[in-house]
């Protein structure tokens, strides 16, 4: 797949793309601006399943990068919508500070919801979840990320507990976040453009790019957070262009 020649929107990944735990990737904050100036549409992506949506976004604008609430797509966010368009009432596995944004538990829930509890993750939550897919409710995970980027190094993510309810349960879980293809749209719908208009820019060579080739947008793939020198000789995903980081991009495209 090759780039669009006029695109309008890009679609940009925010963890490894723009910033590292609290460090801004150099050159991002001058590049957002300039991409802002040029007239592109933005979307911000995150799969991150622990961090509140308020709190996200003030922190993006505390480390100087000009992300705005109505541009910010979530994980948790798109799994919401989800289960409200269904009408589910779930009982929910989330970090202790997503707690308020997705409410409580149903006394009597219709489905399953698993997000990343980080530490809260203890064999009682996950057997309780274990049981109830068991009983036939809908599974549901938010992301099936394998890991994350943090200042110390890599960190396990999500999708372990996912794999390892689907293996006990016999049971696929259905995804809301990346690389889902809704939750791509969700985004072309936040931008107001087509597949074909639009840009993803992403460190995830799995998530990121396969997930956005694999709705009809050109993805590139650059050289920080979560990148392998291995993504650019992978058999079945291949990047619509690779940069060092997020302003070398920034730099071609203008």
């Amino acid at each position: 797949m090759s780039l669009p020649a006029n695109p309008k929107a890009l679609l940009i990944d925010l963890a490894g793309v723009l910033h590292v735990g609290d460090q801004v990737i150099p050159g991002s904050i001058e590049a957002l601006a300039r991409l802002r100036a040029a007239g592109f549409r933005l979307v911000f992506l995150t799969n991150t399943t622990r961090t509140p949506r308020r709190t996200l976004v003030a922190k993006m604008r505390a480390l100087g990068l000009d992300v705005r609430d109505e541009e910010l797509l979530t994980a948790p966010g798109a799994t919401m919508n989800l289960v409200r368009s269904r009408g589910l009432h779930p009982h929910w596995i989330v970090h202790p500070d997503l707690r308020d944004e997705v409410g409580p538990d149903a006394a009597e829930p219709d489905a399953v919801v698993l997000g990343d509890a980080g530490h809260g993750f203890d064999y009682a939550q996950l057997n309780t979840a274990f049981r109830l897919i068991l009983r036939g409710l809908p599974f549901i995970a938010m992301a099936r990320n394998r890991h994350f980027k943090e200042a110390d190094g890599l960190s396990l993510d999500m999708g372990a507990f996912v794999a390892g309810l689907e293996y006990s349960t016999g049971v696929a879980a259905e995804i809301a976040g990346k690389p889902a293809a809704p939750f791509f749209q969700a985004a072309l719908d936040t931008a107001g453009v087509r597949a074909e208009e639009a840009i993803m820019i992403g460190d995830d060579l799995r998530d990121d790019i396969g997930g956005a080739q694999a709705a009809g947008i050109a993805g590139v793939l650059v050289r920080t957070g979560k990148y392998g020198a291995a993504d650019e000789h992978d058999p079945d995903i291949c990047p619509a262009a690779i940069e060092d980081d997020f302003a070398r991009f920034a730099e071609r495209l203008l």
